[in-house]
């Protein structure tokens, strides 16, 4: 499995481009100093950040106490390994789009190319292209050199192949990590062990015994400052593309002859291409859009999204969406995938949930609630656990079943700082381990299922169907699982 190593990592040099924005600061450089207090960061090695802002080394050390402390709990905290973190952390003012700019990175990496060199695109997407070619114009790409980009890649499948014509221009593919943080979370991770570590799990794992599978990755927050980029992305490009299908693919692909990268990638892209395409009617008819309007969470009310000063009066992008796919192979013909994901939503849960079929015969009487099937339920958040609901007998003189759960829950089980994904992802970059990271064939697929979908609600003028803040999103989506006789799992 991929998991990480407490054995130190060769010196390296990770320039982190966007080093003041708000993934920096509330991920990325917390998981760098977690791996430093873990000893992996070698005295050599360095973070340089980059960003607009015009200050020195001090001054951004100094930004990163107040900012950077507050996502960093006291009980995970040590004042001499935070001081032995900043010694290795420096900064560059950077115009990206100046290649005068690009000097004093130069000087500062001259004379360590034999280091592992990893630029860190935690910048918007329009700026992907300008940031590579400014380090290959400036001549700073080595052979150690990777560059890692955070999603969205493009807005559709020309945009992608675009933006990765350009990168290829200047990099090798396995010079290139394009990261899913989903896939840097130790239950995703698990479920690879799962699947294929568990030998009573393969004859279940297939069409004959899984009745249905749903997939949930609920936020209770809005677009929270984010209205201008959101409004022109939507929760189809935002989270299905990536987030959902690389959990999709996780969970149905077939047994892959190793653990190698590309042995693992090999078998993820195959149920990219076997998803049954949606288009036209049947993409309005196994799909539903929704956008939140003004409600309740918590203690007080809630704007709704069309209430954000950056946002349209008469915006039309979705924050909600719930698809019925199904995937044409062997061991999952006939089964639906329900996918669904939103903001606003009740509460914030990322989870998996496989419904098996019933048994053929039950010789026990019907109200003892028997008809809801075993289920398998993988939680991502907000607590990682893996839960299996089975049937017992109640305590007592007569035979009635009792619903009851087998509990696995990290917490619990290893009693460890809970670490952040990007803890794993960041050193596997590192590393040059590209098992978690979607390779470029693997994107293409995505958006040529995606695209289809896209283009029939414009195509239909489908428009999103409201529903109120704190809530589980529209009506129209229970009406679309309900097809199959089904309902979600609110539970």
């Amino acid at each position: 499995m991929n998991l990480i190593s407490n054995e130190t990592l060769q010196p390296f040099d990770f320039i982190l481009f966007g080093g003041t924005g708000d993934l920096s600061i509330r991920k990325l450089i917390p998981s760098l100093y977690f791996r430093h207090c873990e000893g992996q960061l070698p005295e050599d090695s360095r973070i340089i950040a980059t960003a607009r802002s015009d200050m020195d080394t001090a001054g951004f050390r100094s930004m990163l106490n107040t900012d950077v402390r507050e996502h960093i709990d006291d009980n995970d905290f040590n004042a001499d390994s935070w001081k032995e973190f900043l010694d290795l952390v420096y900064y560059h003012p950077l115009d990206v789009t100046d290649p005068e700019s690009y000097r004093p990175l130069v000087d500062t990496l001259a004379g360590r190319e034999e280091y592992v060199r990893v630029f860190y695109l935690s910048v918007a997407p329009s700026l992907f292209t300008q940031i590579t070619n400014g380090v290959h114009a400036a001549g700073l790409i080595t052979e150690k050199s990777r560059v890692a980009l955070e999603k969205p890649l493009g807005r559709d499948r020309a945009s992608a192949e675009e933006i990765n014509d350009r990168l290829s221009a200047v990099f090798n593919e396995d010079q290139i990590y394009r990261i899913d943080h989903y896939l840097g979370k130790e239950t995703v991770q698990n479920l690879l062990a799962l699947r294929f570590g568990n030998a009573f799990f393969e004859p279940l794992w297939r069409s004959e015994r899984i009745n249905d599978v749903q997939i949930t990755i609920a936020e209770d927050l809005g677009v929270e400052g984010r209205g201008a980029f959101y409004d022109q992305t939507g929760a189809l490009r935002d989270m299905v593309q990536n987030h959902l299908l690389q959990l999709l693919v996780i969970l149905a692909m077939e047994p892959p002859v190793s653990i190698d990268p590309d042995a693992v990638r090999d078998e993820k892209i195959k149920v990219l291409r076997a998803l049954k395409p949606l288009a036209g009617i049947d993409a309005i008819e196994n799909s539903v859009r929704g956008q939140y309007k003004a409600g309740a969470y918590g203690t007080g009310p809630v704007p709704g999204y069309l209430d954000n000063d950056d946002i349209p009066n008469d915006s039309s992008t979705e924050t909600f969406v719930a698809i019925r796919a199904e995937i044409g192979s062997w061991r999952w013909e006939g089964v639906p995938f329900f996918l669904r994901t939103g903001k606003r939503m009740e509460s914030k849960t990322t989870e998996i949930v496989i419904n098996f079929k019933k048994v053929p015969h039950s010789i026990f009487p019907t109200a003892d609630g028997f008809s809801t099937p075993n289920q398998l339920i993988i939680r991502l958040q907000p607590e990682e656990s893996i839960r299996m609901r089975i049937y017992v007998k109640a305590w007592g003189d007569d035979i009635q079943l009792q619903p009851v759960y087998l509990n696995l829950d990290f917490n619990d089980v290893f009693q460890k700082r809970k670490m952040i994904a990007y803890e794993r992802l960041l050193m596997d970059v590192i590393r040059g381990n590209q098992t978690l990271f979607m390779r470029r064939d693997e994107v293409a697929a995505a958006w040529a299922w995606i695209d289809p979908i896209r283009a029939a609600w414009e195509q239909y003028q489908y428009l999103p169907k409201s529903y109120t803040a704190g809530t589980w999103g529209p009506g129209a989506s229970n009406a679309l699982i309900s097809k199959d006789g089904l309902r979600w799992n609110e539970d």
